[in-house]
């Protein structure tokens, strides 16, 4: 049937109006066969109008009236549409929100008849109501057309307002428990023998348990099976395990009719490895010996719901005093970090913006956040002791744990988000947390929870509104009422009791819970401007500390340094204005003592941390940093005070560049952790060679300046060896370097020589005087002769000596020979006399290499440190730096003649030149750059948290974890970085033997 033009352009008007976007199969459909009477009644078209996706449910309806049997059955179903309201908007609403359900309705038309109903009973039923419309399923087939039946009610009161998404929710649970009982029933008619012989109990966890289940989601179980009287409780627990099994293929296995939703039982003690029923006894032998944090937390949710119920009672009952302990654990603290970390880098990267569940300011925050809160004051308070989010949130408010308008922001956001992830299933009926991309899919979500106006654009704002609230609150969730209690500014507010506040401190990693009160106390008590700012700041910073290996250690820094900053006007202004400057800060503060100590020196070098003119987290150039200095000294009053000023240059820059590692190797939520470790250890590396070289430019300068004035007689330039030379000095290495002089014109050569070892003297002895700073030791003993010969030659005397009586590892020991500092002609002729030595046109014959091979044995062996692990030494044990290090050496001085790419102070380049001229394979490269960097990273982390040099991992736990975390490795893995370390040593040492010392095969 064809409308008039008018008509239609009437008719199209209309339905726009009513939020069609396809007006024109809308009218298609208006005009069929089953429609046609009614294509203009304006009370359908505008219940059409009110629902999720007008098109959809006027397609849907059409589907419907086309699958009824007769004439009469479909006159019946369009009266009762028009006559009754209740239905029509519980239909179409449903029809509308739902292609899964309007499915449904087309293969079992008559089902539509199961919305009629709108009594009382039948807006919120129980499971005894839900069991009633299971009850005549005596098969896996008919179970699911029942089930689809009873959803079908939910999602119509759902989608039509009659009930909120925690009642929606609810009533899913139920329905699956009604399904499960039903599920077991079937099993157990199918084998009355094996039903005989066993109690069998069914106990649902997760969102089951917790009455707080998703339309489409896995139903967590845990069996318990006991022996009948007089029977043998191996059969038993075998007939329990095989009825198990069969009420789990009755709900998962998919049939002509779909599947249900799958039982999961991997929450069961072992998971999937260990036996799928076991005896209360056994379950109760697993939890009191082996059991992991996370088990204890998923069996808050644990509720007795099928099959014998006194059993599964009884296994509540003997589990939850367990649950209630679970705090007082020792591996607690760790177990909580871990559990945290792993949601989030457990989800794609291509993901994280579109998981609700997962994704930051998700639901799981919320979730996790109200349970660990529930672990932690449940052994004492018995109202918390709730398996349903909401329930559990509201008690936690009403106990003082957590704050009321904190609670109610996330009751919202949690009830929004939870809306949005029941819609987005409803409607095919699928397992999903992501937020769809088409836009007709986010139209259609939106226009079902409200948002009419601008349905994608709203739905996206009120998304992102609610996730940023539980994405800021996730973490002051746990902290905030901590600042209530010991601020005490609010007297008629519910507030954490000491008692309380302690457990949490310390549920939360802080060992010393009330110093850590204590410092809370000090930093935001009070009615000052600076306290309200810490009660803001606070919340965030703790947990950040809390994050780290010694929160105790961080909050305490904290307090130092903003008790030496506390009047100044920007300090707090920083924290709290740039995003990065207080997490880079929460990082640096509790990562060790290295950079702790070196702030407390100089406090205001918190200005690095932010995003100002300060500089940030960027190591300056040697340029700069000669600038910097050369200024300060110029204007110091003697060479003591100028030395002075360099080191307070220095103790800045080193802060500056622990920063950098720090925050480089943890990373930030602005600033995520550096992919390229290689890099980032080239970075600090030459950071603080080239703060070394500025330091000792500049010291020099001071001793010249105080002694002769601008005019030394002698031209004077230092030269950088080893790590020094090769840009890759550690935070506590000392700087090798070689002195040497040439009297200018016109001077004698024993006055320039006297001037020149004055010149060497007082530098040393500046250097050395006591300071609290990292010591900053020269050490000349790479020269001619050794600590035998003089502490500084001329050009000539090198030159001499080297034509003469150079030796083997000397050549090899300036092969990492580059000036630093002084007169740079001089440092230039110096690399031109050496160059024929290190790189010689001959290479090297083999009584050279037998004689570096014994000279690196004998070092290993004399240097190693008695009682020391050689295989976690990162400098001397096998596959360490050393065994890298002089592998690439003996390439360059076999090879450097020949190849310019060798001629390099820097061991990753001289590798990757090796590389490139094919004297060593691309995987044999990549092993050794891997143990070199990864070595390097652990000397550097030892002097991070340990405050000290240090070539191997601690033993003490704290710092063993500290040195963890700044690797990359979370809480409870430090076992994991040293078996980590260990295989990349191996490997690594592995090409040494074959290409250091000759091995054929490895």
């Amino acid at each position: 049937m064809t409308a008039a033009p008018g008509r239609r352009s009437s008719t199209f008007t209309r339905l726009l109006r009513h939020g069609f976007t396809d007006a024109t199969a809308a009218e298609r459909l208006l005009d069929s066969a089953e429609l046609v009477l009614l294509r203009d009644d304006p009370v359908l078209l505008e219940a059409l109008g009110g629902t999720a996706d007008p098109d959809l449910a006027l397609l849907g309806l059409v589907r419907l009236l086309e699958a009824q049997p007769n004439p009469g059955a479909r006159r019946e179903l369009l009266d009762t549409l028009i006559a009754a309201k209740p239905l029509r908007d519980r239909l179409l609403g449903v029809l509308g929100a739902s292609t899964a359900l309007a499915d449904h309705l087309t293969r079992h038309p008559d089902d539509w008849q199961a919305l009629v109903m709108y009594e009382a009973y039948d807006l919120h039923p129980g499971v005894e109501e839900f069991e009633a419309g299971l009850a005549e399923a005596t098969d896996p087939v008919s179970l699911r057309v029942a089930y689809r039946r009873c959803l079908l009610s939910i999602a119509a009161r759902d989608v039509c307002g009659t009930t909120g998404v925690a009642e929606s929710a609810a009533e899913l649970a139920d329905l699956a428990t009604a399904t499960l009982r039903a599920a077991l029933g079937i099993a157990e008619a199918a084998a009355p023998e094996d039903a005989a012989q066993c109690r069998l109990a069914v106990v649902a966890m997760g969102k089951c348990g917790g009455h707080e289940l998703n339309y489409v989601s896995d139903v967590d179980v845990i069996f318990v099976g006991e022996a009948t009287e007089g029977t043998d409780e191996t059969k038993a627990v075998r007939a329990a395990t095989r009825l198990a099994s069969h009420m789990m293929r009755i709900c998962s296995e998919t049939t002509v009719e779909g599947s249900i939703w799958p039982v999961d039982a991997n929450l069961r003690p072992e998971g999937r490895n260990g036996p799928l029923v076991r005896t209360l006894s056994s379950h109760l032998a697993y939890y009191q010996r082996w059991a992991k944090t996370w088990e204890f937390q998923a069996l808050l949710k644990a509720r007795p719901v099928a099959g014998d119920l006194d059993l599964g009672a009884e296994y509540v009952a003997a589990v939850q005093p367990l649950v209630w302990k679970a705090a007082e654990r020792e591996n607690f603290v760790p177990d909580v970090q871990k559990m945290r970390r792993r949601v989030v880098e457990n989800i794609p990267l291509a993901e994280v913006d579109r998981q609700l569940k997962l994704g930051p300011g998700g639901l799981r925050d919320v979730e996790f956040a109200v349970q660990l809160l529930q672990l932690v004051h449940g052994r004492t308070d018995t109202s918390l002791r709730s398996g349903t989010t909401l329930d559990a949130l509201k008690a936690l408010a009403s106990g003082g744990y957590v704050g009321r308008a904190d609670a109610a922001q996330l009751d919202e956001a949690y009830r929004f988000l939870r809306s949005m992830e029941h819609r987005i299933q409803l409607f095919r009926l699928r397992r999903t947390h992501l937020v769809p991309e088409d836009e007709a899919e986010l139209r259609r979500i939106g226009r079902s929870l409200g948002l009419r106006a601008d349905p994608v654009a709203d739905l996206h704002r009120e998304w992102r509104r609610h996730a940023t609230v539980v994405r800021r609150l996730h973490e002051k969730l746990f902290y905030r009422p901590l600042l209530d209690a010991v601020a005490q500014l609010a007297p008629g507010e519910a507030r954490l009791r000491p008692e309380a506040a302690r457990e949490r401190m310390v549920a939360l990693g802080y060992a010393d819970p009330a110093s850590a009160l204590r410092h809370l106390e000090a930093l935001a008590s009070g009615v000052t401007r600076k306290a309200a700012i810490q009660r803001t700041l606070l919340p965030v910073l703790l947990g950040w500390f809390a994050d780290s290996a010694d929160p105790d250690a961080g909050l305490l820094n904290f307090r130092k340094v903003s008790d030496a900053l506390g009047k100044t006007p920007w300090y707090l202004r920083l924290l709290r204005d740039e995003g990065a400057a207080a997490q880079n800060l929460a990082r640096v503060l509790s990562a060790g003592r290295l950079a702790p100590d070196l702030l407390m020196r100089a406090p205001e070098a918190v200005a690095l941390l932010g995003d100002g003119d300060g500089g940030g987290l960027e190591p300056r150039s040697r340029t700069h940093l000669e600038q910097e200095i050369l200024a300060a000294v110029k204007r110091a009053d003697g060479a003591a005070q100028a030395v002075t000023a360099a080191r307070g240059v220095r103790r800045r820059e080193l802060f500056r560049t622990a920063a950098v590692d720090i925050v480089g190797s943890y990373g930030t939520e602005e600033q995520p952790a550096e992919a390229d470790q290689g890099a980032l250890v080239d970075r600090i590396g030459g950071a603080v060679s080239d703060l070394t070289a500025a330091t000792l430019a500049g010291t020099l300068r001071a001793v010249v300046r105080e002694g002769w004035g601008d005019s030394l007689p002698t031209r004077f330039a230092i030269i950088g060896m080893g790590r020094f030379g090769g840009h890759e000095l550690g935070y506590g290495s000392d700087a090798d370097v070689l002195f040497v002089h040439e009297p200018r014109d016109g001077v004698d050569e024993h006055e320039a020589g006297q001037a020149a070892n004055k010149v060497v003297s007082e530098m040393r002895r500046l250097l050395q005087i006591p300071s609290a700073d990292p010591p900053l030791l020269v050490d000349a003993d790479l020269r001619p002769e050794g600590k035998s010969g003089p502490l500084v030659r001329t050009l000539n005397s090198y030159e001499a000596y080297y034509r003469r009586w150079s030796l083997t590892w000397e050549s090899h020991a300036l092969l990492r020979a580059e000036p630093v500092a002084g007169d740079e002609d001089l440092g230039r002729r110096f690399i031109e006399l050496i160059d024929p030595l290190r790189y010689r046109a001959d290479g090297l014959d083999d009584e050279a290499v037998r004689e570096i091979r014994r000279l690196k044995a004998r070092m290993e062996s004399e240097r190693l440190p008695r009682g020391a692990d050689p295989k976690l030494h990162a400098k001397l044990g096998p596959g360490g730096l050393s065994d890298v290090e002089w592998t690439v050496q003996l390439l360059q001085l076999r090879h450097g003649s020949a190849e310019p790419g060798l001629r390099t102070t820097r061991t990753r380049e001289a590798l990757a030149a090796a590389r490139a001229a094919g004297l060593i394979t691309e995987e044999d490269a990549a092993t050794l750059d891997e143990a070199w960097v990864l070595a390097t990273r652990v000397r550097n982390a030892v002097m991070l948290v340990r405050g000290r040099a240090g070539d191997t991992f601690p033993t003490e736990p704290r710092e063993l974890a500290a040195v963890g975390r700044y690797l990359g490795y979370g809480p409870g893995h430090a076992g994991d970085m040293l078996d980590a370390y260990r295989r990349t040593a191996r490997r690594a040492r592995g090409v040494v033997e074959e290409l250091f010392y000759g091995v054929a095969e490895r």
